[in-house]
C-alpha cells in the first residue's frame, strides 16, 4: 500500500486533488514513496502510467525529466525511426513548453507523436515510455495550458531536482543477478556472441554455470508467455560462455579491471557466492584472499551438481575467469575456525562470509540416527559421487542390486535419485509430502521428466513415519505414511492430513535425506555475537548484506538458507558492490541503481495479466536436442547438449525486447 495524491498506474485510478489529507485513497502498489531512510519521493513514473506523492509536483517538468531519459536511450539505440526520432520530438516539445515557450500545438503534435510510437516502435522501450506522457497530458491538461497560454515555464524548470531513472525488464527484474537479458539476447540474435557474454558477465560471472543448471525465474516473468511460451532464456546465456571457450578468447569481462589498491578483503568459501564475491571486488581493484575447505574450488555446484548435468571442465571456465583477474589468491583445503576469523578481522579491510549450507537436515522420523548403516545424508552422498566422478579423488559409488529411497523435492534430492541410476541401483524412489505440480515449481519442468524417463518412481503425499533397522543396525525398511489435501473450510491454504489405515512399508538398502540443509557457522567467534535469523543463518539487512557486526558481509546460503545459484551470485554481487564503497571510504551505502532495483522488485514489473498485442503469436519455442535415456542413464555425459546456431537466433528473434524506463523524482 502506498500514499498517493495521484495515480494512474496499469488498471488503478485514485484522484486525491482537492481532498484532505487524511482522507486520501492508499494505492494497492508498492510505489517507492520513500526513495531510502534520507529521502522522500515527489513523483514516480514508468511504462504503465504515474504516481505522485504529494501536491504541488512539476508534472510537466517530470515529463520533461521522462522524455530525456528515454531520449538517451534511444539515441544509444537507433534501431527503428520511431523509437529514436519519437524520443527527439518528446524531449523538444516537452522541453519546450516546460520553459514557457511552448504552443497548443505542441501539445496535438505530443499526443500524435507518443500514439505513433506505441503502435510503431519495434520493442517495448519505445511503446510504452508515451504511455505516462500521454496520462500526464490527459489528466493535467489544464496545468499545461496554462503554462502554454500564460508563456510562463514550469515551477521547477530552473530549480535543482534529483530525477533518478533505471532500465529494466520484467525478465531482469525476475532474475535475482538482474542480468541485462535483452541484452545478451540481443548479441545472439546479432551473431556477436562476445557482446552477449559481456552482457551477462555485468552481473553474473558463471556464465557457463547458470547457462546450465540456473532454475530461470526470468522465464517465468517472460512477457513472451502471455503470447504463446516463454523464451528459452537460459539456455541462449551459456552461448556466449561456450562461444569464448570454444573461441579461446580468455577473458571477455565486462570493463578493465581497475588498479590494485591497498584495500584486501578475505572471503570465506569459494562457492558461487564467494566467487561472485571476489570477481566483482577484483574489477573494483580490490585485493581478494578466499579460503575453502574443500579440496577443489567451486563449493557445492563442485561437489554437489552432477558432471551430467554441469560438466566440470564448463565450471571450471568461470572459476578461471575469476581467477584471471590480478588481485585474487585462493587457498583450498583450509577450513577457518573462530582464531583465523579473529586474525582475519584484524588483517583485512572486510570479511565476506559465503560458506554455504552443507549439513544435511534430518526428515523427522522415529529412530533416525546418522549411525544407521544405510543412512546416507544427501550432502556427504554428493560429495562422495561427485569428487569421484569429476575429480578422481576417493573411491567410486556402486549401488548395484541396491534399493535407493531419497525424501525431497528440490535440486538436491533430484541430483540424489539421479546419480543414484547412473550408480546402477537396482531401483530408486524419491518420496514427497506434496504434489507433482509443487515438486516441478521446486525444481524445473526438464529435471523432473528426466528423472521420470530415468527410471526413478515418484510417491507423492508421503513421508517416512519410522526407519526399522536389524540386529545390526542395518536398515531394512521404512514405516511409510500417505497424506492429503483437505480444503480449509474458511478458504485457507488446505491442510495436509495424514490418511489413517494407508500406511505402508518399503524395504530398501540406503535412505537418503535430502529435505533441506543448515549452514556450519562454528567458525565464528562467539564474542562477536553476529545476529542470526531463526533458521540458524546469518542476519543482514537483505540490501547491504553487512552483518551485525561492522565489517563482516553474508551472501549466499549462509545468509539466506539453501537457494539456487544465481540467488547466491545475486547477493555477493550486491554484498561486493557495497563493500568495495565500504573498504575505500568506510560507508555502507547503495547505489541509485540498486536502491531502484529494490523499489522495482517490490513493484512487480512483470504483469501476468497482461493482453500482448502487435507481436505475431503462435512461434514456437526452441527446444534443444538431449540425450536419449539410454544414452544417459548408465553414464556422467552432458545431457542437454544446447540450441544449434540455428535454433539459437530463431529463438533470439522470438525476444520482442521488453525494456522499460522507470523514474524517481526525490
Amino acid at each position: 500500500m502506498s500514499r498517493v495524491y495521484f495515480s494512474c498506474w496499469r488498471d488503478e485510478f485514485i484522484d486525491n486533488r482537492g481532498k484532505p489529507a487524511d482522507e486520501w485513497t492508499e494505492s494497492s502498489f508498492n510505489f517507492p514513496e520513500h526513495y531510502n531512510v534520507d529521502k522522500k519521493s515527489k513523483a514516480f513514473i514508468g511504462w504503465d502510467g504515474f504516481a505522485i506523492f504529494e501536491e504541488g509536483v512539476d508534472v510537466v517538468r517530470l515529463a520533461t525529466e521522462y522524455a530525456a531519459q528515454y531520449q538517451e536511450y534511444s539515441e544509444a539505440c537507433g534501431r527503428c525511426a520511431p523509437g529514436r526520432w519519437g524520443g527527439r520530438i518528446l524531449y523538444d516539445l516537452f522541453d519546450k513548453i516546460a520553459r514557457g515557450e511552448g504552443e497548443v500545438s505542441d501539445l496535438e503534435h505530443l499526443k500524435e507523436v507518443s500514439r505513433t510510437m506505441m503502435e510503431t516502435s519495434k520493442c517495448e522501450i519505445g511503446r510504452t515510455v508515451p504511455k505516462p506522457l500521454l496520462d500526464i497530458m490527459k489528466y493535467f491538461q489544464d496545468e499545461i495550458l496554462e503554462l502554454i497560454n500564460d508563456k510562463k515555464p514550469s515551477p521547477d524548470y530552473d530549480k535543482k531536482c534529483d530525477y533518478i531513472a533505471k532500465v529494466t525488464a520484467p525478465c531482469m527484474d525476475a532474475c535475482p543477478s538482474h542480468v541485462d537479458i535483452p541484452a545478451y539476447i540481443e548479441g545472439v540474435r546479432d551473431l556477436r556472441f562476445d557482446d552477449s557474454l559481456q552482457a551477462t558477465r555485468k552481473t553474473m560471472p558463471l556464465a557457463h554455470t547458470c547457462g546450465r543448471v540456473c532454475p530461470h525465474p526470468c522465464e517465468d516473468a517472460c512477457r513472451r508467455t502471455n503470447l504463446d511460451e516463454p523464451i528459452s532464456i537460459m539456455e541462449l546465456k551459456r552461448l556466449g560462455a561456450d562461444f569464448e571457450d570454444d573461441h579461446g578468447l580468455y577473458w571477455l569481462h565486462p570493463k578493465k579491471q581497475k588498479p590494485l589498491t591497498d584495500k584486501k578483503v578475505a572471503i570465506i568459501g569459494a562457492g558461487p557466492a564467494g566467487l561472485a564475491g571476489a570477481y566483482y571486488l577484483a574489477l573494483e581493484g580490490i585485493r581478494c584472499d578466499i579460503f575453502e575447505e574443500l579440496p577443489v574450488l567451486g563449493g557445492e555446484v563442485a561437489v554437489g551438481v552432477p558432471e551430467y548435468r554441469m560438466p566440470v571442465e564448463k565450471y571450471n571456465k568461470d572459476i578461471e575467469a575469476v581467477k584471471s583477474l590480478d588481485g585474487v589468491n585462493i587457498y583450498t583445503n583450509t577450513r577457518v575456525d573462530a582464531d583465523m576469523m579473529r586474525k582475519f578481522e584484524k588483517e583485512y579491510d572486510a570479511i565476506l562470509i559465503a560458506t554455504g549450507t552443507r549439513i544435511s537436515k534430518k526428515v523427522r522420523a522415529k529412530n533416525e540416527r546418522e549411525e544407521i548403516k544405510g543412512y546416507w545424508p544427501a550432502i556427504k552422498f554428493l560429495d562422495e559421487i561427485n569428487l569421484y566422478v569429476k575429480y578422481g579423488i576417493g573411491e567410486p559409488v556402486d549401488l548395484t542390486g541396491k534399493t535407493v529411497v531419497c525424501v525431497g523435492g528440490g535440486f538436491t534430492s533430484m541430483d540424489v535419485v539421479r546419480c543414484s541410476v547412473r550408480a546402477n541401483a537396482k531401483k530408486v524412489i524419491m518420496l514427497y509430502r506434496r504434489d507433482e505440480a509443487t515438486i516441478i515449481r521446486n525444481t524445473t519442468y526438464e529435471e523432473y521428466h528426466e528423472a521420470v524417463e530415468e527410471g526413478v518412481e515418484f510417491i507423492f503425499y508421503s513421508a517416512v513415519e519410522e526407519i526399522i533397522t536389524d540386529e545390526n543396525d542395518q536398515l531394512k525398511k521404512l514405516k511409510i505414511n500417505r497424506f492429503e489435501l483437505v480444503p480449509d473450510p474458511n478458504g485457507g491454504r488446505p491442510q495436509l492430513v495424514k490418511i489413517e489405515g494407508a500406511d505402508f512399508e518399503i524395504e530398501c538398502d540406503y535412505l537418503i535425506p535430502a529435505v533441506s540443509q543448515s549452514a556450519d557457522l562454528s567458525h565464528l567467534p562467539e564474542e562477536w555475537e553476529i545476529e542470526l535469523t531463526s533458521w540458524g543463518t546469518i542476519k543482514t539487512d537483505g540490501k547491504t548484506y553487512m552483518s551485525s557486526r561492522k565489517g563482516v558481509f553474508a551472501a549466499g546460503d549462509c545468509e539466506y538458507g539453501p537457494m539456487t545459484i544465481v540467488n547466491a551470485v545475486g547477493q555477493a554481487k550486491r554484498a561486493a558492490s557495497v563493500m568495495a564503497r565500504y573498504v575505500l571510504t568506510g560507508e555502507v551505502t547503495l547505489t541509485d541503481e540498486e536502491i531502484m532495483e529494490d523499489h522495482l522488485r517490490a513493484l512487480k514489473v512483470y504483469d501476468k495479466k497482461e493482453k500482448i498485442k502487435g507481436w505475431l503469436p503462435g512461434l514456437p519455442r526452441a527446444v534443444s536436442e538431449k540425450l536419449t535415456v539410454e544414452e544417459r542413464k548408465d553414464n556422467n555425459k552432458e545431457v542437454n547438449l544446447g540450441l544449434t546456431q540455428e535454433q539459437a537466433i530463431a529463438e533470439a528473434e522470438r525476444c520482442m525486447r521488453c525494456y522499460y524506463i522507470a523514474m524517481v523524482a526525490v
